[in-house]
């Protein structure tokens, strides 16, 4: 069975640092493109970065370059989500997802439950 499980969310005032993590079980996850989402209420599901299964190839939301850096681990089947100079428009659920491929093409396969990150002003 899949898991694909978030976790390191809370509250931070603006400014602050994250990490988000992202354990993944019941799959090949060094075999994986690997990816982080996010949506706040009211608003659509937004691709926040992606990471190649080797963690050679990175891409980020222009929203968020120059302050978070995605990564993985995969001999503890982990992906990162370090976020740093937070905004409150940062504030929305994050997900992570485990794609099919092991580049990062397409729609992932695999979804988590998400976990709440609230920056406050």
């Amino acid at each position: 069975q899949v898991q694909v499980v978030e976790s390191g969310g809370g509250l931070v005032q603006a400014g602050g640092s994250l990490r988000l993590s992202c354990t993944a079980s019941g799959l090949t996850f060094d075999d994986r493109a690997m990816h982080w989402f996010r949506q706040a209420p009211g608003k659509e599901r937004e691709g926040v970065s992606c990471i190649s299964y080797s963690g050679f190839s990175t891409f980020y939301a222009d929203s968020v370059k120059g302050r978070f850096t995605i990564s993985r681990d995969n001999a503890k089947n982990t992906l990162y989500l370090q976020m740093n100079s937070l905004k409150p428009e940062d504030s929305a659920m994050y997900y992570c997802a485990a794609h099919a491929t092991r580049y990062c093409s397409g729609s992932p396969q695999y979804w988590g439950q998400g976990t709440q990150v609230t920056v406050s002003s």
